[in-house]
């Protein structure tokens, strides 16, 4: 077998501890899927779908699974407020690539402020940036450019929330740069047409069908935003 540089090729139902699929979050078409099927993650896996889809969902079971601090941070993080993650992550196996790092980080926009608050409180080596001086956007990407280096499993949930038009732009810059580099790997969840488009990665659209692989110009977020973009009188008639 042929394995490969990045650090997890896949996940799957934990053989030892199934998920009763009457309860949430087996119920939703997406993770019922992933128990049922299993998935094959590339080097770069971008999930889009609606509120409530369960992407959101995934990509932190996913985090959780390798490690990584449910709230944001590496594997090492201890910041926690109040538990709110589901209990997929007990209930999946990573299937590793062997030999690669356990390095890892995970950005989620929803609990960036006590994420920033934590960091500022216990210092890394680059303990005099000052996270909360900064705009959130502005903020978000110093933490990714700091944080996000070397090869590694670098997880975000919806990022575009604290980013502007150019600051997506300059996101999926250090996300292209990282992958480049043949030993990191990158999942995402967002609602960006800007950041689905990241080079290479494949795109797994979710909603009631589950997951189904889709090419970035036949998204139903890339047709909504165009239509919106090209008439935007057209929605605003009806809200």
């Amino acid at each position: 077998m042929v394995f490969e540089n990045y650090p997890v090729r896949g996940i799957a139902e934990h053989s030892l501890n199934a998920l009763d699929r009457g309860h949430w979050p087996a119920t939703l078409p997406a993770v019922a899927q992933v128990l049922d099927q299993g998935l094959t993650l590339t080097p770069a896996t971008v999930f889009v779908g609606e509120n409530g889809s369960g992407k959101s969902t995934l990509v932190e079971a996913i985090a959780l699974a390798y490690g990584l601090s449910p709230e944001g941070g590496s594997t090492g993080a201890r910041h926690t407020t109040r538990s709110t993650e589901s209990v997929l992550a007990d209930h999946l196996q990573l299937i590793k690539n062997a030999g690669t790092t356990r390095r890892g980080y995970f950005l989620r926009a929803e609990t960036m402020h006590g994420f920033y608050t934590y960091l500022e409180e216990n210092p890394g080596r680059n303990g005099d940036i000052q996270f909360h001086e900064m705009s959130h956007g502005e903020s978000f990407l110093q933490l990714a450019v700091d944080r996000f280096r070397g090869p590694g499993l670098w997880v975000l949930d919806e990022p575009e929330s604290a980013l502007s038009f150019s600051g997506c732009l300059a996101l999926l810059g250090v996300l292209k740069e990282l992958l480049a580099g043949g030993r990191s790997q990158v999942i995402l969840s967002t609602h960006s047409p800007v950041l689905a488009a990241l080079p290479g990665a494949q795109i797994l659209e979710v909603g009631p069908w589950g997951l189904r692989h889709r090419d970035w110009e036949d998204l139903d977020l890339v047709g909504n935003w165009k239509s919106f973009l090209d008439s935007p009188e057209r929605f605003l008639r009806h809200i």
